[in-house]
């Protein structure tokens, strides 16, 4: 009987271990010497190249990004705020900006499922050539659990994260994305 539960406390421990070092292994993935850090934004320089390492790739199969290669297609992520604070789904979130400097752009929010949020507005993203922007060109797109005007996307009160695409991005945001302007984060209202 003893060995028994030896035996079974050794297989939950090492499931544990196994499972636990495989989800920090995956999540060391984007901030390894590839990573960059442009505010809130992550991107991986090796995400969609020959050059991506098992994690990257496994990262990538999992969080389904089908990545194009990174002279197409930039893909940064924020899990955070303008000022580091996680995102939560109990929030509202203000991105505001210019276009990026690519040829064409997107923001889309996922799940903490990697899915996209389903919401009966249907809207899930807002990119360069439906984004309503002010006289000076600047742009907010607010992120909210509740349907709004303009521009706006569904969160999630489970959790969600944001991806910006920068596709055919600009020569100044290859030689350097950790500089390039790109939009800021900021938590407006939590319920």
């Amino acid at each position: 009987m003893w060995f028994a539960l030896r035996l079974l406390g050794s297989l939950v421990l090492a499931l544990a271990l196994g499972l636990g070092s495989a989800y920090y292994s995956l999540n060391v993935a984007l901030r390894d010497k590839s990573s960059v850090t442009n505010g809130p934004w992550v991107t991986n320089l090796e995400t969609g190249g020959t050059n991506a390492d098992n994690y990257v790739r496994t990262f990538v199969a999992i969080t389904g990004l089908l990545a194009l290669n990174k002279d197409e297609t930039l893909y940064y992520t924020a899990t955070t705020d303008s000022t580091g604070e996680a995102l939560h789904g109990n929030c509202s979130y203000r991105i505001e900006g210019k276009d990026p400097d690519a040829r064409w752009w997107s923001i889309t929010l996922y799940g903490t499922d990697h899915y996209l949020i389903d919401n009966p507005s249907n809207r899930y993203s807002v990119g360069q050539t439906d984004v309503v922007r002010a006289a000076d060109g600047t742009f907010v797109i607010r992120l909210s659990t509740v349907s709004e005007q303009g521009n706006w996307i569904a969160t999630s009160p489970n959790g969600f994260d944001i991806t910006l695409r920068l596709y055919n991005p600009g020569e100044t945001v290859k030689a350097n994305p950790a500089t390039a302007p790109l939009p800021t984060i900021a938590k407006e209202a939590c319920t």
